[in-house]
Protein backbone atom coordinates (compact mmCIF):
# COMPACT_ATOMS: atom_id res chain seq x y z
CA UNK A 1 0.00 0.00 0.00
CA UNK A 2 2.89 2.55 0.33
CA UNK A 3 4.48 1.62 -2.68
CA UNK A 4 1.09 2.36 -4.26
CA UNK A 5 0.66 5.15 -2.46
CA UNK A 6 4.04 6.70 -3.51
CA UNK A 7 2.65 6.24 -7.14
CA UNK A 8 -0.32 7.94 -7.15
CA UNK A 9 1.37 10.94 -5.39
CA UNK A 10 4.40 10.65 -8.17
CA UNK A 11 1.48 10.21 -11.12
CA UNK A 12 -0.54 13.35 -9.67
CA UNK A 13 2.51 15.66 -8.63
CA UNK A 14 3.48 14.94 -12.60
CA UNK A 15 0.16 15.37 -14.27
CA UNK A 16 -0.08 19.29 -12.50
CA UNK A 17 2.85 19.51 -12.85
CA UNK A 18 2.93 19.43 -16.66
CA UNK A 19 -0.68 21.26 -16.67
CA UNK A 20 1.18 24.33 -15.09
CA UNK A 21 3.84 23.75 -18.01
CA UNK A 22 1.12 23.72 -20.46
CA UNK A 23 -0.69 26.89 -19.16
CA UNK A 24 2.18 29.15 -18.91
CA UNK A 25 4.03 28.12 -22.35
CA UNK A 26 0.58 28.57 -24.06
CA UNK A 27 -0.14 31.81 -22.52
CA UNK A 28 3.59 32.91 -23.75
CA UNK A 29 3.14 31.95 -26.91
CA UNK A 30 -0.12 33.52 -27.51
CA UNK A 31 1.63 36.71 -26.68
CA UNK A 32 3.86 36.19 -28.82
CA UNK A 33 1.61 35.48 -31.70
CA UNK A 34 -0.26 38.60 -30.43
CA UNK A 35 3.30 40.36 -30.65
CA UNK A 36 4.18 39.62 -34.28
CA UNK A 37 0.45 39.35 -36.17
CA UNK A 38 -2.09 41.07 -33.97
CA UNK A 39 -3.72 37.59 -33.52
CA UNK A 40 -5.10 38.82 -30.01
CA UNK A 41 -5.05 37.02 -26.66
CA UNK A 42 -7.31 35.18 -24.86
CA UNK A 43 -8.61 32.03 -23.40
CA UNK A 44 -9.76 30.68 -26.46
CA UNK A 45 -6.46 31.32 -28.22
CA UNK A 46 -4.75 29.58 -25.23
CA UNK A 47 -6.93 26.60 -25.09
CA UNK A 48 -6.51 26.71 -28.96
CA UNK A 49 -2.43 26.62 -28.45
CA UNK A 50 -2.76 24.09 -25.53
CA UNK A 51 -4.80 21.65 -27.53
CA UNK A 52 -1.94 21.86 -30.60
CA UNK A 53 1.08 21.51 -27.92
CA UNK A 54 -0.77 18.19 -26.42
CA UNK A 55 -1.30 16.79 -30.02
CA UNK A 56 2.23 16.83 -30.66
CA UNK A 57 3.74 15.80 -27.35
CA UNK A 58 1.47 13.12 -27.41
CA UNK A 59 2.80 11.83 -31.14
CA UNK A 60 6.44 12.65 -29.84
CA UNK A 61 5.90 10.49 -26.98
CA UNK A 62 4.28 7.89 -28.76
CA UNK A 63 7.32 7.53 -31.07
CA UNK A 64 9.33 6.60 -28.05
CA UNK A 65 12.74 7.80 -26.58
CA UNK A 66 15.06 7.04 -29.50
CA UNK A 67 12.96 8.89 -31.78
CA UNK A 68 10.93 12.07 -31.25
CA UNK A 69 11.52 12.85 -27.59
CA UNK A 70 15.76 12.73 -28.73
CA UNK A 71 14.82 14.53 -31.92
CA UNK A 72 13.21 17.49 -30.06
CA UNK A 73 15.05 18.18 -27.31
CA UNK A 74 18.44 17.96 -29.69
CA UNK A 75 16.74 20.82 -32.10
CA UNK A 76 15.87 22.66 -28.76
CA UNK A 77 19.58 23.05 -27.89
CA UNK A 78 20.41 23.87 -31.16
CA UNK A 79 17.36 26.60 -31.28
CA UNK A 80 17.95 27.86 -27.74
CA UNK A 81 21.62 28.16 -28.34
CA UNK A 82 21.47 30.05 -31.25
CA UNK A 83 18.78 32.36 -29.52
CA UNK A 84 21.47 32.64 -26.45
CA UNK A 85 24.45 33.67 -28.78
CA UNK A 86 22.60 36.26 -30.80
CA UNK A 87 21.92 38.37 -27.67
CA UNK A 88 25.29 38.01 -26.43
CA UNK A 89 27.19 39.09 -29.39
CA UNK A 90 24.14 42.02 -30.54
CA UNK A 91 23.13 42.30 -27.12
CA UNK A 92 25.57 44.53 -24.45
CA UNK A 93 28.41 41.98 -24.23
CA UNK A 94 30.40 43.60 -21.91
CA UNK A 95 27.58 44.25 -19.43
CA UNK A 96 27.18 40.60 -20.21
CA UNK A 97 30.23 39.00 -18.88
CA UNK A 98 30.56 41.08 -16.33
CA UNK A 99 26.77 40.61 -14.30
CA UNK A 100 27.99 36.85 -14.95
CA UNK A 101 30.73 37.07 -13.04
CA UNK A 102 28.86 38.94 -10.03
CA UNK A 103 26.16 37.34 -10.49
CA UNK A 104 27.55 33.86 -9.90
CA UNK A 105 29.53 35.20 -6.80
CA UNK A 106 25.75 36.82 -5.45
CA UNK A 107 24.63 33.46 -5.94
CA UNK A 108 27.31 31.75 -4.36
CA UNK A 109 27.53 33.78 -1.23
CA UNK A 110 23.55 34.04 -0.74
CA UNK A 111 22.62 30.30 -1.30
CA UNK A 112 22.14 29.34 2.17
CA UNK A 113 20.94 32.38 3.47
CA UNK A 114 18.03 32.65 0.98
CA UNK A 115 17.21 29.00 0.95
CA UNK A 116 16.05 29.25 4.51
CA UNK A 117 14.21 32.44 3.44
CA UNK A 118 10.92 32.55 5.10
CA UNK A 119 9.60 36.49 5.03
CA UNK A 120 9.10 36.14 9.07
CA UNK A 121 9.89 40.10 9.31
CA UNK A 122 8.22 41.12 6.05
CA UNK A 123 5.46 41.10 3.60
CA UNK A 124 5.60 37.65 2.27
CA UNK A 125 3.35 38.11 -0.77
CA UNK A 126 6.03 37.85 -3.15
CA UNK A 127 7.84 34.66 -1.83
CA UNK A 128 5.08 32.80 -2.40
CA UNK A 129 3.92 34.13 -6.14
CA UNK A 130 7.68 33.40 -7.04
CA UNK A 131 9.79 31.20 -4.55
CA UNK A 132 7.60 29.03 -3.30
CA UNK A 133 5.14 28.85 -6.46
CA UNK A 134 8.53 27.53 -8.37
CA UNK A 135 9.37 25.58 -5.79
CA UNK A 136 6.64 23.03 -5.53
CA UNK A 137 6.37 23.51 -9.48
CA UNK A 138 9.75 21.60 -9.57
CA UNK A 139 8.73 18.91 -6.76
CA UNK A 140 5.77 18.49 -8.82
CA UNK A 141 8.19 17.71 -12.05
CA UNK A 142 10.71 15.87 -9.45
CA UNK A 143 9.53 12.16 -10.20
CA UNK A 144 9.16 12.28 -13.74
CA UNK A 145 11.90 14.40 -14.30
CA UNK A 146 13.94 11.50 -11.91
CA UNK A 147 12.31 8.77 -13.56
CA UNK A 148 13.27 9.75 -16.86
CA UNK A 149 16.63 10.33 -16.85
CA UNK A 150 17.32 7.33 -14.82
CA UNK A 151 15.34 5.54 -17.94
CA UNK A 152 18.12 6.91 -20.36
CA UNK A 153 20.75 6.80 -18.10
CA UNK A 154 21.74 2.98 -17.77
CA UNK A 155 25.16 1.97 -17.81
CA UNK A 156 25.88 5.62 -16.54
CA UNK A 157 28.18 6.04 -13.43
CA UNK A 158 27.32 8.26 -10.61
CA UNK A 159 29.95 10.89 -11.54
CA UNK A 160 28.53 11.09 -15.15
CA UNK A 161 24.88 10.89 -14.03
CA UNK A 162 26.18 14.32 -11.36
CA UNK A 163 28.09 15.78 -13.79
CA UNK A 164 25.41 15.37 -16.71
CA UNK A 165 22.14 16.30 -15.30
CA UNK A 166 23.35 18.97 -11.92
CA UNK A 167 26.25 20.52 -13.31
CA UNK A 168 25.89 20.97 -17.13
CA UNK A 169 22.65 21.63 -16.59
CA UNK A 170 23.03 24.57 -13.68
CA UNK A 171 25.87 26.12 -16.06
CA UNK A 172 23.67 26.29 -18.63
CA UNK A 173 20.78 28.05 -16.65
CA UNK A 174 23.55 30.11 -15.74
CA UNK A 175 24.03 31.62 -19.45
CA UNK A 176 20.95 31.42 -20.02
CA UNK A 177 20.00 33.50 -16.89
CA UNK A 178 22.41 36.27 -17.10
CA UNK A 179 22.34 36.53 -21.03
CA UNK A 180 18.38 37.20 -20.94
CA UNK A 181 18.18 38.83 -17.61
CA UNK A 182 21.81 41.06 -18.00
CA UNK A 183 20.53 41.90 -21.46
CA UNK A 184 16.75 43.30 -19.98
CA UNK A 185 18.65 44.78 -17.03
CA UNK A 186 21.20 46.85 -19.34
CA UNK A 187 18.00 47.99 -21.71
CA UNK A 188 16.38 49.43 -18.31
CA UNK A 189 19.37 50.77 -16.53
CA UNK A 190 21.25 51.92 -19.75
CA UNK A 191 18.86 51.83 -23.18
CA UNK A 192 15.86 52.28 -24.43
CA UNK A 193 13.90 50.36 -21.61
CA UNK A 194 10.26 50.18 -21.73
CA UNK A 195 10.20 46.73 -20.26
CA UNK A 196 8.65 47.16 -17.07
CA UNK A 197 5.96 49.30 -18.57
CA UNK A 198 4.87 46.60 -20.86
CA UNK A 199 5.01 43.97 -18.40
CA UNK A 200 2.59 46.31 -16.07
CA UNK A 201 0.46 46.77 -19.56
CA UNK A 202 0.26 43.40 -20.77
CA UNK A 203 1.82 40.78 -18.66
CA UNK A 204 5.00 39.06 -18.10
CA UNK A 205 4.46 36.91 -20.77
CA UNK A 206 5.25 39.63 -23.61
CA UNK A 207 8.80 40.58 -21.77
CA UNK A 208 10.68 38.46 -24.13
CA UNK A 209 9.21 39.77 -26.91
CA UNK A 210 9.56 43.61 -25.84
CA UNK A 211 13.28 42.64 -25.12
CA UNK A 212 13.52 40.86 -28.99
CA UNK A 213 11.99 44.25 -30.22
CA UNK A 214 14.75 46.24 -29.61
CA UNK A 215 17.59 44.09 -31.31
CA UNK A 216 17.94 43.52 -35.18
CA UNK A 217 15.42 40.89 -36.76
CA UNK A 218 12.51 41.25 -34.65
CA UNK A 219 10.49 39.01 -36.33
CA UNK A 220 12.89 35.97 -37.21
CA UNK A 221 14.37 35.94 -33.16
CA UNK A 222 10.61 36.24 -32.19
CA UNK A 223 9.25 33.66 -34.25
CA UNK A 224 12.49 31.52 -32.72
CA UNK A 225 11.45 32.49 -29.32
CA UNK A 226 7.95 30.90 -29.84
CA UNK A 227 9.10 27.65 -31.53
CA UNK A 228 11.64 27.41 -28.47
CA UNK A 229 8.89 27.50 -26.42
CA UNK A 230 6.74 25.39 -27.41
CA UNK A 231 9.49 22.96 -28.45
CA UNK A 232 10.64 23.26 -24.47
CA UNK A 233 6.99 22.43 -23.60
CA UNK A 234 6.45 19.55 -25.98
CA UNK A 235 9.68 17.63 -25.08
CA UNK A 236 9.27 18.26 -21.33
CA UNK A 237 5.28 16.83 -21.59
CA UNK A 238 5.98 14.01 -23.60
CA UNK A 239 8.66 12.52 -21.61
CA UNK A 240 5.82 12.92 -18.37
CA UNK A 241 3.59 11.11 -20.78
CA UNK A 242 5.87 8.37 -21.14
CA UNK A 243 7.14 8.59 -16.92
CA UNK A 244 3.20 8.59 -16.27
CA UNK A 245 2.83 5.92 -18.47
CA UNK A 246 5.40 4.01 -16.69
CA UNK A 247 4.16 4.39 -13.17
CA UNK A 248 0.65 3.32 -13.86
CA UNK A 249 2.37 0.20 -15.71
CA UNK A 250 3.88 -1.22 -12.80
CA UNK A 251 7.05 0.38 -13.85
CA UNK A 252 7.87 -1.35 -17.24
CA UNK A 253 10.16 0.90 -19.60
CA UNK A 254 7.81 0.17 -22.30
CA UNK A 255 4.09 1.63 -21.62
CA UNK A 256 1.41 0.51 -24.01
CA UNK A 257 1.07 3.42 -26.46
CA UNK A 258 -2.82 3.86 -25.51
CA UNK A 259 -1.34 4.63 -21.94
CA UNK A 260 0.84 6.83 -23.06
CA UNK A 261 -1.95 8.59 -25.06
CA UNK A 262 -3.92 8.53 -22.02
CA UNK A 263 -2.32 10.34 -20.26
CA UNK A 264 -1.00 13.31 -22.35
CA UNK A 265 -5.07 13.50 -23.19
CA UNK A 266 -5.54 14.10 -19.00
CA UNK A 267 -2.55 16.57 -19.22
CA UNK A 268 -3.67 18.61 -21.74
CA UNK A 269 -7.38 18.55 -20.73
CA UNK A 270 -5.94 18.86 -16.64
CA UNK A 271 -4.04 22.16 -18.22
CA UNK A 272 -7.11 24.15 -19.77
CA UNK A 273 -9.59 23.38 -17.27
CA UNK A 274 -7.01 25.48 -14.94
CA UNK A 275 -6.55 27.96 -17.16
CA UNK A 276 -10.29 28.37 -17.49
CA UNK A 277 -10.96 28.16 -13.93
CA UNK A 278 -7.95 30.16 -12.69
CA UNK A 279 -5.75 31.79 -15.09
CA UNK A 280 -2.12 31.96 -13.78
CA UNK A 281 -3.36 31.59 -10.06
CA UNK A 282 -5.03 28.58 -10.71
CA UNK A 283 -1.85 27.40 -12.72
CA UNK A 284 -0.13 27.93 -9.53
CA UNK A 285 -2.15 26.95 -6.78
CA UNK A 286 -2.59 23.31 -8.48
CA UNK A 287 1.08 23.35 -8.98
CA UNK A 288 1.74 23.80 -4.90
CA UNK A 289 -1.48 21.76 -3.85
CA UNK A 290 -0.28 18.47 -5.91
CA UNK A 291 3.37 19.57 -4.73
CA UNK A 292 3.48 19.46 -0.67
CA UNK A 293 2.83 15.62 -0.20
CA UNK A 294 5.51 14.39 -2.65
CA UNK A 295 7.77 16.27 -0.47
CA UNK A 296 7.46 13.98 1.75
CA UNK A 297 7.95 10.97 -0.51
CA UNK A 298 11.44 13.12 -1.49
CA UNK A 299 12.80 13.35 1.70
CA UNK A 300 12.42 9.46 1.85
CA UNK A 301 13.76 8.85 -1.51
CA UNK A 302 16.81 10.59 -0.19
CA UNK A 303 17.19 8.45 2.65
CA UNK A 304 16.65 5.08 0.10
CA UNK A 305 18.92 6.19 -2.12
CA UNK A 306 22.10 6.42 0.69
CA UNK A 307 20.71 3.02 1.93
CA UNK A 308 21.03 1.56 -1.48
CA UNK A 309 24.78 2.60 -2.40
CA UNK A 310 26.11 1.50 0.78
CA UNK A 311 24.10 -1.67 0.27
CA UNK A 312 25.75 -1.76 -3.12
CA UNK A 313 29.16 -0.56 -2.00
CA UNK A 314 28.70 -3.72 0.89
CA UNK A 315 28.06 -5.98 -2.00
CA UNK A 316 30.93 -5.25 -4.39
CA UNK A 317 33.39 -5.12 -1.50
CA UNK A 318 31.89 -8.85 -0.60
CA UNK A 319 32.39 -9.85 -4.57
CA UNK A 320 35.82 -8.24 -4.98
CA UNK A 321 38.82 -10.77 -4.87
CA UNK A 322 40.98 -10.69 -1.62
CA UNK A 323 44.36 -9.31 -2.07
CA UNK A 324 47.10 -11.38 -2.10
CA UNK A 325 48.69 -11.75 1.27
CA UNK A 326 52.29 -9.48 1.64
CA UNK A 327 55.60 -10.74 3.31
CA UNK A 328 55.99 -10.29 7.17
CA UNK A 329 56.72 -6.26 8.40
CA UNK A 330 60.03 -7.59 9.36
CA UNK A 331 61.08 -8.96 5.87
CA UNK A 332 59.36 -5.42 4.24
CA UNK A 333 61.48 -3.49 6.74
CA UNK A 334 64.67 -5.45 5.38
CA UNK A 335 63.69 -5.80 1.95
CA UNK A 336 63.34 -1.92 1.99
Amino acid sequence: PIGKTIDILAVIATLFGTATSLGLGAQQINSGLNFLWGTGEGTGIALAIIAVLSMLFILSAVSGVGRGVQFLSNMNMVVAAALLLFLAVVGPTIFILNTFTEALGDYLADLVTMSFRTAAFSDGKWLGSWTIFYWAWWVSWAPFVGVFIARISKGRTIREFVIGVLLIPSGVTFLWFTIMGGTALHSELMGVGGLVEAVNNQGAAISLFALLEQYPGTAVTSFLAIFLVAIFFISGADAASIVMGMLSSHGTLEPARGVVVLWGVLAGASACVLLVMGGLQGLQTASIIAAAPFLVVMIGLCISLWIALLDDLEGRSKLAPPLPAGPPLGEALAAE
